[in-house]
């Protein structure tokens, strides 16, 4: 309250609407509202006025010093055979992950590249985002999304998605890659632009469509248009964002058919391309089929048409380097106040001066990342490596010793962190619920590093049944704590995860902000080799003889096996992308920073006003 009230004498004595009494604020019908909403409504907008305030002070103030403790977590000797498994382990992961990379960076093929480029005299998708970005480091999201699916290799799903800065302004992209079954949507690509939505909302970034799409492929229509979250999710969630005040820009840069159509209509803003951009419901050979009629695709729904007749499109761009010139002018007349170069440069400047490189080398991370359960070192030399100047400040350094807890900075950012270190006990999973929950008192944002058990405890006698009891009460906190935690939430699988621990552990169920997996990540109920956990799918399995049962669990194992790689689960958009362990520092720093972008938005949700009925 204090903070709003010198806020209204320093900005020329204009008074906090948090501080005007309700009868000032509303018209006489008004009046009727009992006293329990008005109070409720002066409470949001003097929680509104107060974050407002918060943020505006939050730029002119700096962090306070931190002396984290060092962790001093050197490689030893007696952990050298487990870290050489783990490398080499690391090694053959890496080059199947660049292998799988090259796959999908190659679109289409040749032919369908040599056709998108020569004969329909287009830019390919990556040099379409070179001249839209302002570099090229951006942050892709599941580029393995779409291979090894039952219906055949997808590469990149069909689209391009991923956060890049456009005039200094952190955007989500969402863009079409036609070469790939020529721009026609598959299940995965619809997954795929619905989970970049999603990032673009819970991060509240503006959204730019480059639309080049053949609508949706049509013997998989059933998995594309019927259900909640499929085809149409794209246009609810361009409603809504917009309801959310989150600005879209959209591109047509090639065809717009069908369901692909509503995408640049419903978008705030729209740049068409002349000749190569079209939209209509039903190209020309529809019209022909159904009319007789003979018309070109220009004349149909041409740049020059939806821009001089129907206004579907707000800008005329003759081709797409002019395109992706006047997105980049639309993008930079959001209403964002972003720090001024000079301060950006203090800002920079001090904060290098304060950043300190881990003590250890991050090259070393390949070495920690487990094989298996049963390779995993401490997880506090994991978090060394990536933790500036190595500098970790734990909260109950000697309870529930098998989650391990506490603050650091990643390149300035304070987070705070919660890595498995064994098995989620009842104390440790105490532990874990109590600072999730400081956390979000604190408004610290939570990085979680998940290397789960790989089956669950079983229970064989009376005093196991209790504490495997206590147990799950103690899970089950912890998941709340998760899921009612409001500050941003991160999460690397560096190992394992399996069963209720990810759940806890804020696996993919509980709406991470982001999510990501080392190339040798596990991600199933339980791990490959552990079959024999399972409830056998056979109900006379008791009966059978032991040969029949190794044999069936040996099938699982192999099936759990295949099904459990890192690049079976990004394939199947099960997460955000598969990154490198050594490049795992940067990815978290690019995520912080995208998820504070927020505070510099002037134009959010407004209080709705109560409904005057007449």
């Amino acid at each position: 309250m204090y903070r709003c009230i010198v806020r209204s004498v320093c900005s020329g004595g204009k008074v906090c609407p948090g501080f005007v009494p309700p009868h000032t604020l509303s018209p006489s019908w008004m009046l009727r509202n009992t006293t329990e909403e008005r109070y409720h409504r002066l409470a949001e907008q003097r929680w509104q006025c107060s974050v407002r305030c918060m943020s505006s002070a939050a730029k002119r103030k700096r962090s306070l010093h931190s002396a984290f403790p060092v962790l001093e977590q050197p490689l030893q000797p007696i952990q050298q055979h487990v870290y050489e498994a783990n490398l080499q382990n690391s090694n053959a992961c890496h080059k199947k992950y660049i292998e799988l990379t090259d796959k999908a960076m190659k679109g289409g093929g040749e032919k369908a590249i040599a056709r998108h480029t020569q004969r329909n005299k287009k830019l390919l998708v990556r040099d379409r985002l070179r001249l839209l970005l302002d570099d090229e480091d951006f942050l892709e999201l599941s580029l393995l999304a779409g291979l090894g699916l039952p219906y055949g290799d997808i590469p990149a799903a069909g689209c391009l998605t991923g956060i890049g800065r456009i005039n200094g302004l952190w955007c989500v992209f969402i863009a079409m890659d036609a070469t790939v079954k020529g721009g026609t949507a598959y299940p995965i690509t619809v997954k795929k632009q619905l989970r970049a939505q999603e990032v673009a909302i819970q991060n509240r970034l503006p959204c730019v469509y480059l639309v080049d799409s053949g609508g949706a492929f049509l013997p998989l229509q059933s998995e594309i248009f019927p259900d909640k979250n499929q085809g149409g999710r794209t246009f609810y969630n361009e409603a809504i964002m917009s309801a959310m005040k989150i600005p879209q820009v959209s591109v047509v840069c090639g065809s717009c058919t069908a369901g692909g159509a509503y995408i640049p209509t419903m978008a705030e803003e729209t740049v068409m391309v002349h000749r190569i951009g079209t939209i209509f419901l039903g190209g020309p050979p529809l019209v022909k089929a159904a009319t007789g009629e003979e018309v070109t695709p220009e004349d149909l729904g041409g740049a020059t048409l939806h821009a001089e007749v129907s206004g579907c499109v707000d800008h005329f761009s003759w081709d797409e380097k002019e395109a992706y010139e006047c997105t980049r002018n639309i993008v930079s007349t959001l209403n964002f106040l972003l720090p001024e170069e000079e301060e950006e440069d203090e800002e920079r400047t001090r904060k290098k001066k304060a950043e300190e490189e881990p003590l250890y080398s991050s090259e070393e991370l390949l070495g920690l990342a487990p094989k298996s359960y049963n390779y995993s070192l401490d997880v506090k030399m994991v978090v060394s490596r990536l933790t500036d100047g190595s500098r970790f400040q734990e909260f109950k350094a000697r309870y529930g010793t098998t989650l391990i807890t506490g603050f650091a900075k990643i390149h300035s950012n304070l987070v705070g962190i919660v890595a498995n270190n064994g098995e989620l006990s009842y104390q440790a999973a105490l532990k874990g619920s109590q600072f999730v929950q400081l956390c979000d008192q604190r408004d610290i944002p939570l990085l979680f590093l998940q290397n789960t058990v790989p089956t669950a405890a079983p229970t064989l006698t009376t005093t196991q049944a209790e504490m495997n009891t206590n147990r799950l009460k103690a899970q089950g906190s912890m998941m709340s704590a998760v899921a009612c935690a409001s500050v941003p939430k991160i999460t690397v699988v560096i190992g394992g995860c399996h069963g209720a621990d990810s759940y806890a552990m804020c696996g993919r169920a509980f709406d991470p902000n982001f999510l990501f997996l080392w190339p040798n990540a596990r991600v199933s109920m339980t791990a490959p080799g552990h079959a024999a956990s399972l409830p056998c799918p056979d109900s006379e399995a008791e009966e059978e003889e032991e040969e029949k049962k190794k044999k069936q669990e040996d099938r699982l194992n192999k099936r759990l096996d295949e099904e459990s790689s890192a690049f079976f689960s990004s394939g199947r958009l099960w997460d955000d992308g598969v990154i490198l362990p050594q490049d795992t520092r940067k990815v978290l720093r690019d995520c912080l920073d995208i998820i504070k972008q927020q505070q510099y938005q002037l134009t959010t949700e407004r209080v709705r006003s109560a409904l005057l009925r007449i």
